[in-house]
């Protein structure tokens, strides 16, 4: 390109240069050989702008072609960029909702480990309450017995004190006194 602009600017230059040297060389009269150099100039200066001009359709096709290739590679890694996106969003996705599987089975785990505790400790608490009014109450009825075998054997022995307190004055007397007579 920088090849092109300095051709050009020589080109440009040398027609300045003659142009003037031609008018200061040259007399108040303008000649034939001069019309016919001038024409000379002018069809090379023509022939010159039409290489130019072919040269820069030349270089604008090559530069076309390149932006082209530019704009596919774009496209290509942009199409790339697209995929390996997608599949990382992707794989996220099935991470995220391995992640949200996980934690569920750790709640319901931890959910069934709590139920089994608490179930496990109501159980326990109303057997041993179970076994305990058992117990208690069996020791209650051991005790009724008791008294009851005791309160038989307290009649009778309150019974053989009355008849001995017929026959003992001292002993009738303190009967009396405790209400047993």
């Amino acid at each position: 390109m920088n090849r092109v602009i300095t051709t050009i600017c020589a080109a440009l230059g040398f027609l300045l240069i003659t142009g003037a040297v031609s008018s200061v060389c040259a007399e108040d009269n303008f000649t034939q050989a001069d019309r016919e150099r001038l024409v000379r100039m002018e069809a090379s200066q023509t022939v010159f702008m039409q290489q130019v001009d072919k040269r820069f359709e030349e270089q604008r096709s090559d530069m076309n072609s390149r932006f082209q290739q530019v704009d596919k590679r774009f496209e290509e890694q942009r199409s790339d960029m697209n995929s390996r996106f997608e599949e990382l969003r992707s794989d996220m996705n099935s991470r995220f909702e391995q992640m949200t599987n996980m934690f569920y089975t750790i709640s319901a785990v931890f959910t069934s480990l709590f139920a089994a505790v608490f179930g496990f400790a109501w159980w326990d608490r109303r057997t041993v309450l179970m076994s305990a009014r058992k117990a208690a109450r069996e020791e209650v009825e051991g005790v009724a017995l008791d008294i009851r075998e005791n309160m038989v054997t307290l009649h009778q022995l309150v019974d053989v004190l009355r008849k001995f307190a017929e026959k003992t004055p001292d002993l009738k007397e303190l009967m009396m006194r405790a209400h047993l007579l």
